[in-house]
C-alpha cells in the first residue's frame, strides 16, 4: 500500500503542477470574447502555441499515467476518492504559486475533502485480508 500511496502522491504533484501551468497559460491566451468560429480558432491556436499550456497538458498526462497504473493495481473505489487529495495540493499551489486569495470557507471545504479521503484510505486498511493460502493459490507460479 505504501507504493500505491507514493505513486498517488507523485501523480497528484504532477496534477497540481499541470493546473498551475494551465492557469498561467490560459490567462496569457485570454478570454473568449465572442462565440464565433474566428474567436474559437484564435483561442485554440493561441492555446496550442502557448508553452505553459503545453507544459500543463504534459503534466496532466503524467498524472493520468500514474492514475492508470494505480487503477490497474488497486480497487477504483479506493483510488478514485484518494485523487481528491489533489484538491489540497492544487489549492496550496493556487495560494502560494498563483497568489490567489483562498478564503476560510474554501479551506474548510478542502479540509472536508481531505477527511473524506482519509476515511477511504482507512477503509482499505480495515478491509479483511484474504488467507495466505488463497493468495499463493491465486499467484501464478514461474514456469522455469
Amino acid at each position: 500500500m505504501t507504493k500505491v500511496l507514493l505513486v498517488l502522491m507523485v501523480g497528484l504533484l504532477f496534477e497540481a503542477v499541470g493546473v498551475v501551468y494551465l492557469s498561467k497559460g490560459l490567462k496569457q491566451v485570454g478570454e473568449v470574447r465572442a462565440v464565433s468560429l474566428a474567436e474559437i480558432t484564435r483561442v485554440v491556436k493561441s492555446g496550442v502555441a502557448n508553452p505553459r499550456i503545453r507544459a500543463g497538458v504534459f503534466f496532466e498526462a503524467l498524472f493520468f499515467a500514474c492514475l492508470l497504473m494505480l487503477m490497474a493495481r488497486s480497487d477504483v473505489s479506493f483510488i478514485w476518492p484518494l485523487t481528491a487529495l489533489g484538491y489540497l495540493l492544487t489549492t496550496l499551489a493556487a495560494k502560494f504559486i498563483l497568489a490567489e486569495d483562498v478564503s476560510g470557507l474554501r479551506w474548510s471545504g478542502v479540509l472536508l475533502i481531505v477527511v473524506g479521503a482519509a476515511l477511504v484510505s482507512w477503509s482499505e486498511q480495515a478491509k479483511p485480508k484474504p488467507p495466505a493460502a488463497a493468495v499463493s493459490a491465486a499467484t501464478p507460479t514461474d514456469p522455469q
